[in-house]
C-alpha cells in the first residue's frame, strides 16, 4: 500500500469519487466547489494522510494561527478533559507546522464571549480555529461575524452558515447501542447530563434515535441526569440511589468522566460492575484503560479533527472566492474492555441463591 507521500492526486480522487481536477481545486482553495464535495475530499486527503509532493507550503513564513480554548462554565471543558483537548492541539500543531504556519494557544476560562472578540480584533493572525464544546449557537455566530477564517471544533450546528468538524455522535452512539442489544440486552438506560452542550444534545437525541432504529423501547425512568463532571456526576448518582433508583441492565454513559462518577457512586451503594451493571462511556480518555475493570468506550480521533481544522482553514486562507460552509463528521471507533459483557455471561457469573430447608 503506498504511504502519504508516494499518493497523488488521483489516487486521491478515486477515494473521493470525484475527479482530479476536483481535488486539484479543493487542494489549490480555487473553483466553484461544493461543500460536500470539499468535505469528501479533505476527508480523503485525511484517511490517506496525503502529503503533497512539494516541500513549500503555500502559507508565507510567520503566518499565524489562533486556537481559542474556551470553557464558558467550565462544567465540560476542565482539567478532567486536558488530555482530550491536547490531542486536538497535537493534530492542530502538526498539521500547522507542515504548511509553514505558527499555532498559538489562547485560553478563555469563565470569560464572556466578548472578551473573546476583543482579543480578536485586530490581531496579527490569518485565521482562527475555535474550541466550539461549551458555546451556543450565537456564541458561533458572533465569532464567525468578526471576519477572519474560522473554523469550529468539537460541536456542530446543521443551520449555522459556519465551518465544523466534529465526532458523528449519532453513527457512535449507534454502535454503544448494537452492542449492547448483540450482548442481549433489552433495557437500556442513558445517563444524560442538564448541562448543555451541542454534542450532550446531540448524544441524546442519538440515543432516542437508534434505540427506535434497533426496535427497542425507551423507558424514561432509564433516562438519568446528572452534573457533568465527576465529582457532580458522582454525587447526582449517589442521591439517585438513596432515593431508589430502579437500575437498567446496562447504561450509556455521555462521556467517560460522568461514567468515572457513575461508576464509583454505584460501587459504594452495593452493584458491581460488570456483573449487575454494564456501563459504556464516550471518549476514551486514559483513565479508562486502566482502572478495574477497563470501561469500554467510544474512541474518535481528535488528532485528526485537529488536523482536518487547519487543512479547512489553509483552504479558506488561501482561497480568491468565497468558500461555502464546510461540516465534516469523523467517525468513531467502540473500544471494547471489561465494563460489559453478555447477558448470558452475567447470568452465569452470579451465584445462585440457597435456599434453607424449612425447620
Amino acid at each position: 500500500m503506498k504511504n502519504g507521500k508516494n499518493l497523488t492526486i488521483r489516487d486521491i480522487a478515486e477515494a473521493a469519487g470525484v475527479s482530479a481536477a476536483t481535488v486539484s481545486l479543493v487542494l489549490n482553495g480555487k473553483g466553484d466547489i461544493s461543500g460536500v464535495t470539499r468535505a469528501k475530499v479533505l476527508e480523503a486527503v485525511a484517511s490517506l494522510n496525503y502529503v503533497p509532493r512539494t516541500n513549500k507550503s503555500s502559507a508565507e513564513p510567520g503566518e499565524t494561527l489562533r486556537f481559542l480554548k474556551i470553557a464558558k462554565h467550565g462544567h465540560t471543558v476542565n482539567r478532567d478533559h486536558s488530555v482530550f483537548i491536547s490531542d486536538y492541539i497535537d493534530g492542530m500543531s502538526a498539521e500547522a507546522t507542515r504548511r509553514n504556519y505558527t499555532l498559538e494557544v489562547v485560553s478563555f476560562e469563565g470569560q464572556p464571549i466578548s472578551s473573546v472578540a476583543e482579543s480578536l480584533a485586530g490581531a496579527p493572525i490569518s485565521g482562527v480555529v475555535a474550541l466550539g464544546t461549551e458555546l451556543t449557537e450565537a456564541d458561533i455566530r458572533l465569532i464567525q461575524g468578526l471576519g477572519y477564517p474560522t473554523v469550529f471544533i468539537d460541536t456542530f450546528f446543521d443551520v449555522v452558515d459556519a465551518n465544523f468538524v466534529n465526532m458523528n455522535n449519532e453513527d457512535a452512539v449507534f454502535k454503544v447501542l448494537s452492542r449492547f442489544h448483540q450482548q442481549g440486552f433489552r433495557r437500556i438506560g442513558f445517563v444524560a447530563s442538564h448541562v448543555e452542550t451541542t454534542n450532550f444534545k446531540l448524544r441524546r437525541d442519538a440515543f432516542f434515535k437508534n434505540m427506535g432504529r434497533l426496535g427497542l423501547t425507551v423507558d424514561e425512568a432509564d433516562i438519568l441526569s446528572v452534573e457533568s463532571t465527576y465529582d457532580g456526576a458522582y454525587s447526582d448518582t449517589r442521591q439517585l440511589l438513596a432515593d431508589g433508583l430502579d437500575l437498567a441492565e446496562c447504561y450509556f454513559c455521555t462521556n467517560d468522566i460522568i461514567a468515572y462518577g457513575f461508576i464509583r457512586a454505584l460501587r459504594e451503594h452495593g452493584p458491581k460492575i460488570p456483573e449487575d451493571v454494564s456501563i459504556i462511556g464516550f471518549d476514551n480518555l486514559p483513565q479508562s484503560a486502566t482502572m478495574d475493570p477497563g470501561l469500554t468506550t467510544i474512541e474518535v480521533s481528535k488528532r485528526k479533527i485537529g488536523y482536518l481544522a487547519v487543512t479547512i482553514l489553509d483552504d479558506l486562507i488561501h482561497s480568491t472566492e468565497s468558500q461555502p460552509a464546510v461540516k465534516i463528521l469523523v467517525g468513531a471507533d467502540l473500544v471494547l474492555r471489561g465494563s460489559h459483557e453478555k447477558l448470558v455471561q452475567r447470568s452465569r457469573n452470579r451465584v445462585p441463591k440457597i435456599e434453607l430447608p424449612a425447620e
